[in-house]
């Protein structure tokens, strides 16, 4: 017996010992503690699925919308422009998500990697997504009073048309234009409604709850249709990102972002503004804006004209996506806000940052 007892222990026999076998130094999971446990929790896994359906990285380019939007219409930033910004992001992320499933098939063969067709976020889910996120948004702009929500409506039906008619149609680029042009005009609407709100409720009379002349939030068109012209050329490079080959799309864009950059620096203060400190920040600080606009779309336009790679096509749309902010940063401050342009500007940082982890395009 004392033979059998020594032969067990040198050959590790413990059931002939009558115990039980040592745990392994790692632990299994799934059926019968087959599968191996995956190096990242589930839960994580997921909200990097969402965050790269909803290219959060970009979020970051949409608060500038309707701060530029209010200084466009003389208002400073209060109650309507935050109503703005969260319709505005809700708005956003909507067309994000409903652009990936409308895209499932697409993405499958181009690009298998995204979260759909990888299968880490269902289509139905990110349909559902949209549609929630287009409903808050809607709710968000009703907050700020019915001129709000018809501007978001139109907003909304523009980025869905996008989304399920007009991305593969040569109205495309003109579409997506037109979603940016709203969105800032959403924010130049909520601020002066919000503010004429404020002014009937403090008894003011009639005729001083109406907007200046001049400064209604019709006077944001310009800079609106200034982010559109933006909007418009990154919108055309961006349909040759997957597959590359285009020159003339990058050199058409790259003409295009330096009449814009031009254009805005020939800019002056709303008429009537009085010489004075603001006046002297915007000398100051709209040259710097307008550089920062140009450094940021323009080098990786011209980088890709030359070498018009799938790759360097992807980074300048990307840089095209990012030039938003400078850009509206300018446009307040070519209003006469630029506090509005310098708190624009501080998001540039984030955006930079989160775009190293999660691509914007």
């Amino acid at each position: 017996m004392k033979a059998l007892r020594l032969l067990a222990a040198v050959t590790g026999a413990p059931r002939l010992l009558g115990s039980r076998p040592a745990a392994p130094p790692y632990s299994l999971s799934g059926a019968g503690g087959t599968a191996p446990a995956p190096d990242r929790p589930p839960a994580r896994a997921r909200l990097r699925a969402w965050a790269e359906l909803l290219r959060v990285s970009a979020l970051f380019t949409v608060p500038g919308d309707a701060l530029a939007g209010a200084a466009a219409a003389g208002r400073r930033p209060g109650r309507g422009t935050a109503l703005a910004v969260g319709a505005s992001l809700c708005l956003y992320e909507a067309g994000m998500a409903l652009n990936d499933w409308a895209d499932r098939e697409e993405d499958a063969v181009d690009r298998p990697h995204r979260p759909i067709p990888s299968g880490r976020v269902a289509p139905a889910a990110a349909l559902a997504a949209a549609g929630v996120l287009t409903a808050a948004g809607l709710a968000l702009a009703a907050r700020a009073g019915r001129p709000a929500l018809a501007v978001a409506s139109g907003l909304a039906a523009t980025v869905w048309a996008y989304d399920l008619r007009l991305k593969h149609t040569k109205l495309g680029p003109a579409a997506m234009a037109s979603a940016r042009t709203l969105d800032l005009l959403l924010g130049a609407t909520a601020a002066v409604a919000t503010m004429s709100k404020a002014t009937a409720a403090g008894g003011g009379t009639a005729t001083a709850t109406r907007p200046a002349p001049g400064r209604t939030p019709a006077a944001a068109l310009p800079a609106a249709l200034l982010l559109g012209a933006h909007t418009y050329a990154v919108t055309a490079v961006s349909r040759h990102e997957a597959h590359g080959g285009s020159t003339a799309a990058p050199l058409a864009a790259l003409a295009g972002v330096a009449g814009l950059g031009a254009t805005v620096l020939r800019g002056r203060t709303a008429p009537g503004e009085p010489a004075g400190p603001p006046a002297h920040a915007v000398r100051l600080l709209l040259p710097a804006f307008a550089g920062a606009y140009l450094r940021t779309s323009a080098v990786p336009l011209l980088h890709a004209a030359l070498n018009p790679s799938p790759p360097l096509t992807q980074r300048a749309v990307g840089g095209g996506i990012r030039a938003m902010i400078p850009l509206q940063a300018a446009l307040a401050a070519r209003a006469g806000a630029p506090v509005n342009g310098l708190a624009v500007m501080g998001l540039v940082p984030l955006a930079r940052a989160l775009a190293r982890k999660v691509s914007p395009t």
